[in-house]
């Protein structure tokens, strides 16, 4: 089994009101995976995500990430944390009033004091990492397509040089080619850089595609997280249904092997 994960979550319990998302919580996210969490309408994928990067003040649990009590950690400690966190939130969050590179500048400007030609130097060699030249930099938000918003969005969540990268259903809106595209930019960059990848998604094909593991949750808490493979088997309704439908089962025939996910002894 996967040990005490560089992000580990334990008795995680959401609740808003009256309803109750989260409710005894485990998991914990291996260094250098690509952990995919999946679950339908209403399960907290999104509530877990901003919970662990502190977005959001669970009810009650713990969240440990490389060692440090979120939680519990002082202004100091959760802003080295933020700095090392990476964030491509849905539909790209991009300021509609910048242009390509002042987005990409933003996390720099916050957090550190670089001169203007070094820290335009550093986007610019995002932006190519990324897939896009240089001459996008001017660009308006506006003219840009679905899957250069989404770039553009990756560029400045790796701005800062994070260990940790998390996504809110990066592919939502693009067509198959530009979701699959995505798909191979993220694996390409997370190889690259041994970052370790947190993904919400409800896209079967990048399920397949980029995942060491599934977490699915189901049931206020995980119900089982493993390879994409043994995930599809597991006997839940919804994951029957999800995973061995016509779309789950095509998914299947694309799928990459995972190369850093660990065997169960």
């Amino acid at each position: 089994m996967v040990s005490k994960g560089i992000i580990s979550v334990r008795g995680l319990h959401n609740q808003f009101g009256d309803n109750l998302v989260h409710e005894q919580l485990d998991l914990d996210v291996a260094q250098g995976e690509i952990l995919t969490v999946v679950g339908g309408s209403g399960s907290g994928k999104s509530v877990l995500m901003r919970s662990i990067l502190g977005l959001h003040r669970p009810s009650a649990g713990q969240i440990e990430v490389d060692g440090v009590d979120l939680l519990r950690a002082d202004s100091e400690q959760r802003v080295q944390l933020e700095r090392r966190m990476g964030v491509l939130f849905q539909r790209g969050a991009l300021y509609s009033s910048l242009t390509v590179l002042e987005n990409v500048l933003l996390p720099l400007q916050e957090h550190l004091s670089l001169p203007a030609e070094d820290a335009e130097a550093l986007a610019l060699m995002k932006l190519r990492l990324v897939g896009l030249s240089s001459a996008v930099a001017d660009n308006s938000v506006q003219s840009l397509s679905g899957g250069m918003i989404k770039r553009v969005a990756l560029a400045r969540a790796l701005i800062l040089e994070p260990d940790f990268l998390f996504l809110d259903e990066p592919t939502a809106g693009l067509d198959p080619i530009g979701a699959n595209d995505f798909d191979e930019l993220l694996v390409t960059v997370q190889r690259a850089l041994g970052l370790t990848v947190f993904l919400v998604t409800h896209d079967v094909d990048s399920i397949f595609k980029v995942s060491d593991r599934v977490a699915v949750l189901a049931e206020r808490k995980v119900l089982v997280v493993d390879t994409p493979e043994r995930v599809a088997t597991h006997p839940d309704q919804w994951i029957q249904a999800y995973f061995q439908g016509p779309r789950g089962r095509a998914a299947q025939q694309g799928k990459r092997h995972p190369v850093n996910a660990e065997e169960d002894a």
